[in-house]
């Protein structure tokens, strides 16, 4: 099977399929709900098994489609960005895919959703030995609309420049949110970065499994306090109220210059639609 087809595969796969971990997560909060919220975690699940019984789409939105994709150093990287987005093509073209690019100087949508920066493709090099690997993440507009960036020193919130100011300011994400990212979510964070690096890293964080510990010992027990904090806020499933708010918590820490302290939060919907294609094995 060529490039495009396997990755159009894995486009097709990423929108109907939800990953097992985040099928058990949705499972386990339903067990601790009362019933009120229960019962929209029932829905959740029966929309996410319908969705892949039936080939369909799980959500109207189907996202940005965002790739990181892993090479070895002297391999094309044209190739791969050629192949992608064809596959955006081909996806597109089999209803996998709404047409959900426009753009924004007429308002016109755009017909096959490949356009400047859509989708977007992020390139990681290695050493030779590296496989080829394409990690797609499928975010929508909802949860896009409620990430967020702080600058800290931030005297709105007494947030200063530590653990506990980026504490701060992933609560303050999380309450300002609400159900409007459709919750229960899942947070990617960066601690330090520039502006544009620091969005990037966080929204990359979301391709770890729910399960994935921090290598960092600091920031594994970081991640924990934080779900535990954002569930006691009681937002609970599209923000009706309970005891699951997030799924899961994932973060890293970048380089910063002294006058800067950028605290990033990338903010997906409990359908946190993602998967990865090894290209030389499978996957």
């Amino acid at each position: 099977m060529e490039l495009p087809a396997r990755i159009a595969q894995l486009i097709r796969k990423v929108s109907t399929t939800l990953p097992p971990d985040i099928v058990r997560a949705l499972g386990a909060a339903r067990a601790r709900e009362d019933a009120a919220a229960a019962s929209i975690f029932d829905v959740l699940l029966r929309n996410a098994a319908l969705a892949e019984t039936s080939a369909v789409p799980m959500c109207q939105d189907t996202g940005t489609l965002t790739f990181w994709i892993d090479l070895p150093v002297g391999e094309n990287p044209l190739v791969y960005e050629e192949a992608v987005r064809e596959a955006v093509r081909i996806a597109t073209d089999e209803g996998v895919l709404r047409l959900n690019v426009i753009d924004t100087l007429s308002g016109a949508q755009i017909g096959d959703n490949v356009a400047d920066g859509n989708p977007a493709i992020h390139f990681r090099f290695a050493d030779a030995a590296t496989r080829p690997r394409v990690s797609l993440l499928m975010k929508g507009g909802g949860s896009e609309n409620v990430s967020t960036q702080y600058s800290l020193p931030d005297s709105a919130l007494g947030a200063g420049r530590d653990l506990d100011g980026v504490r701060k300011c992933v609560l303050d994400a999380v309450w300002r949110a609400q159900g409007n990212g459709c919750a229960p979510g899942i947070i990617g964070v960066c601690q330090g970065g520039d502006r544009a690096t620091g969005l990037e890293k966080a929204k990359e964080q979301l391709l770890r499994p729910l399960d994935d510990v921090n290598e960092n010992p600091e920031l594994a027990e970081f991640e924990a306090r934080l779900l535990e904090d954002a569930n006691a806020l009681g937002i609970g499933p599209m923000g009706l109220g309970g005891k699951t708010t997030l799924l899961g918590v994932k973060m890293c820490a970048a380089a910063r210059l002294p006058a800067s302290y950028y605290v990033s939060v990338a903010y997906c919907c409990w359908a946190c639609r993602r998967g990865k294609l090894g290209i030389r094995n499978e996957e």
